[in-house]
């Protein structure tokens, strides 16, 4: 195995984590910004109110692209799993 295969596969690797982090942490970002404004215009400062929001829009982003996510990070573990042979030889 040389360092370039190493690098590839660990670029491999972030960029599928990020690809698969994007749309729950984008959604959850804008929602928190949202509340953020709603509180700092009606200064109210209560924690759980960012909190409760940003879950349930965690939720909803894990029920839409959850079956994305899952199969996206499926096919790279197989994809992995069967270049172990290539890696080692």
């Amino acid at each position: 195995m040389t360092p370039q295969m190493v690098l590839t596969t660990g670029q491999d690797a972030l960029l599928m984590m990020l690809m698969v982090s994007a749309p729950l942490l984008m959604v959850v970002m804008v929602v928190g910004l949202l509340v953020s404004i709603f509180q700092a215009i009606t200064q109210i400062q209560e924690a759980t109110l960012s909190f409760v929001p940003k879950l349930v829009a965690a939720m909803v982003v894990f029920a839409v692209a959850g079956p994305w996510m899952l199969s996206t990070l499926v096919d790279y573990l197989r994809r992995m799993i069967e270049s172990i042979p290539s890696l080692v030889a």
